[in-house]
C-alpha cells in the first residue's frame, strides 16, 4: 500500500515476485519453519546494495526457486514502493533497524515447466509450493503483509489470464 512514511531508511528494500504461469495463476511456496496459519507467500527478498531493483528480483527468482532469467518475461514493474511493518513480536527477533519492508514488485510470466522450478537452490525458504488464483493470495499470507497483497493482486490483475500461443484467451 502506498503511504507517507516519516523514514523510509527505517524499511528495508526489498523485491516482491508475483510469477505467472501460463494459466494465469501465481506461484506461492509454503515458508520453511513457519508457526501456524498463513504461512504461504509468494517469493521476495532484500535488494542488495548497489543492485538495482529489477536485478534483485531476477537474482531472488533463481535462489529462492531456481528459475533463471532466461524462462521468465518481465511483464511489470510497481511505481512506487509497498510498506508493511513488521508485528512487534517479529521487530524483537530481527536484526537491525528496520521497522519495516518497502518493497518494489514485478510480475513475471513463467515460460518453462513446474519441473524447473527448484526449491533447493541456495539456502531453502520453501518446503512447498503450488499454483494459486492471484485474488486468492491475500487470504494465504500473514496477516501484517494482507494490505499489500491485495494492492498487488488490484495492480497486477491484468497478468491472471491465461495465455495460449504468447496471446491472452479470450471468453
Amino acid at each position: 500500500m502506498k503511504t507517507s512514511i516519516i523514514d523510509p531508511d527505517r524499511y528495508r528494500p526489498n523485491v516482491g515476485l508475483a510469477l505467472f504461469s501460463k494459466a494465469g495463476h501465481v506461484f506461492i511456496g509454503r515458508r520453511i519453519n513457519g508457526r501456524g496459519a498463513f504461512q504461504w507467500q509468494m517469493p521476495q527478498g532484500g535488494v542488495d546494495k548497489g543492485e538495482s531493483p529489477r536485478d534483485g528480483a531476477l537474482r531472488e527468482l533463481e535462489e529462492e526457486i531456481g528459475v533463471p532469467e532466461k524462462l521468465v518475461d518481465v511483464l511489470e514493474e510497481t511505481e512506487d514502493w509497498l510498506y508493511y511493518d513488521f508485528p512487534p513480536d517479529l521487530k524483537k527477533r530481527l536484526p537491525g533497524p528496520y521497522i519495516g519492508q518497502r518493497q518494489k514488485w514485478f510480475a513475471f510470466r513463467f515460460k518453462g515447466s513446474d519441473s524447473d522450478v527448484r526449491l533447493d537452490r541456495h539456502t531453502p525458504e520453501f518446503d512447498a509450493w503450488r499454483w494459486a488464483p492471484l485474488e486468492e493470495t491475500p487470504g494465504l499470507v500473514v496477516p501484517f503483509k494482507r494490505l499489500v497483497y491485495s494492492e498487488v493482486a488490484e495492480r497486477f490483475k491484468t497478468w491472471a489470464e491465461p495465455v495460449h500461443g504468447g496471446k491472452i484467451a479470450q471468453g
